[in-house]
């Protein structure tokens, strides 16, 4: 970290003008939030030079920030590209057409956050979960006519909680590396949390959907009819989630196993199209598929993904890690944090400081694994002198960081979803339950000490 002299109120003064950069253009002006990022950035370079920092010391910080998103960014290329091939494929047609048959529309909600769930423990990834099964369900739902945001919230509930119970999430074992924790142990802990709020959800969206009488069957048919008639709708057209749910058997990485999924559904592609050839093949993979039905809805439905299609949101992680970089380096986020974590003298405090804390960070910085490691770094020692399990830390990064990025407009995670699912953070927000019911469940632990681990020394001493 570099040194600067900075005081607490310059420090807040500082984080304010950020949040109020991007606040304003985000979700005042409605802009893409790339430019409020990148707007926040300069008047951070500026303010360092100002305090008499070096172009070096400023391109460091940049470069310390990136240096964290390389895999993300990876892992985002290959999402774009698996949903273009799985749509040419047929494999989220022929989940649409499975749904339409034996979903019903009262049950439709919970269906889906519960399957979402599944498919999010054996993948561990949100991202992953809702840019391909998520797609399929959101498809549905829109022609049963349940409003897309109550679907997106479905859809991207299921995934967040079917991410925090699986071993191959990276925010799960990120955390628990931040914190010094077993991973299986962190999962455990994070129980306390991702249970409740998941009950909850299912029974939330239960009855939401419960006497819905709205689906337009002959929308339905005339649907199924479009999808058949142009895609390859068969049994055969699942084995690339298959194969997701047997590379996570066998604890393959998220990016050998994309790697392997995308050739498997580029190899059904050209099996489906013998007369496809390679250049119209690789424009899909590169530009997203071009649905070309005899349904419009159809057509908006499944004309997506490709890797261009991600640059958006790799430009944002991009950005944000770099704004996240400087922030750290010139020590904007430790002037507010230190003198906080000083007077954190109950469990309840403790708790409640850096859940807020994991929240500021993804409300100023709008990236999932900083709202992780800055908080973590900063809260361990204070956990541990306050008679805490690094466990019960591992917990609250989750509750307040990981699942909570999804929600902020400028977020990496708000943003993909977004571009993915066509409907606005601001829409969905409201109903991913799980996400904003994580939180409370961790405040309501922190107060009363329930599923609160505390340290043995604590307890030995108490006796």
């Amino acid at each position: 970290m570099i040194k600067i002299k900075l005081s607490l109120r310059e420090a807040i003064i500082m984080l304010v003008i950020i949040l109020a950069i991007m606040g304003l253009g985000v979700i005042g002006l409605g802009l893409s939030p790339q430019v409020p990022v990148l707007l926040a950035i300069t008047v951070t370079i500026f303010w360092a030079k100002f305090k008499g920092l070096s172009w070096d010391d400023i391109n460091h910080g940049i470069k310390d920030g990136i240096d964290k998103g390389i895999i993300p960014i990876v892992i985002f290329i290959l999402i774009g590209a698996m949903i273009s091939t799985w749509i040419a494929a047929g494999t989220i047609p022929t989940l649409m057409v499975i749904g339409f048959k034996a979903i019903s529309a009262q049950w439709f909600l919970p269906t889906v956050f519960l399957v979402c769930s599944l498919v999010g423990a054996a993948v561990g990834s949100c991202f992953t979960v809702v840019s391909t099964v998520g797609i399929a369900f959101f498809g549905i739902g829109v022609t049963m006519n349940f409003s897309p945001a109550l679907v997106a919230g479905a859809v991207i509930s299921g995934g967040v909680f079917g991410d925090k119970c699986s071993p191959l999430s990276e925010t799960n074992n990120l955390a628990a590396a931040v914190v010094d924790t077993d991973l299986f142990d962190h999962m455990k802990t994070i129980l306390w949390s991702t249970v409740p709020a998941a009950a909850i959800s299912t029974v939330a969206f239960a009855l939401l959907g419960f006497g819905h009488n709205h689906a337009d069957f002959a929308k339905i048919n005339t649907t199924v009819a479009a999808l058949s008639q142009d895609f390859h709708i068969s049994w055969v057209a699942l084995i690339p989630i298959v194969l997701v749910f047997v590379c996570a058997g066998f604890k393959m990485a998220a990016i050998p196993t994309m790697l392997l999924n995308v050739l498997v559904s580029a190899i059904m592609m050209f099996i489906n199209n013998p007369s496809l050839g390679v250049t119209k093949a690789s424009n899909i993979i590169t530009n997203g598929f071009v649905a070309k039905t005899s349904n419009g809805e159809v057509n908006l439905l499944l004309s997506r993904g490709g890797i261009v299609s991600m640059m958006p949101t790799v430009a944002l992680i991009v950005l944000t890690l770099s704004l996240g970089g400087l922030l750290v380096n010139f020590g904007l986020v430790s002037a507010v944090m230190t003198p906080l974590a000083a007077h954190l003298n109950s469990h309840a405090k403790l708790i409640t400081a850096s859940l807020a804390t994991c929240i500021g960070i993804n409300i100023f910085v709008g990236e999932q694994f900083l709202s992780i490691i800055l908080p973590g770094r900063s809260f361990k020692e204070t956990f541990n002198n306050g008679g805490l399990e690094s466990s019960a830390l591992g917990r609250t990064l989750e509750d307040g960081g990981t699942v909570l990025n999804y929600l902020v407009p400028w977020g990496v995670g708000g943003v993909f979803l977004a571009n993915t699912l066509g409907v606005p953070t601001m829409s969905y927000l409201p109903f991913v339950f799980f996400s904003l019911l994580c939180p409370v469940m961790s405040l309501v632990s922190g107060i009363t000490g329930i599923g609160l681990h505390v340290a043995d020394k604590q307890v030995e001493a108490s006796v």
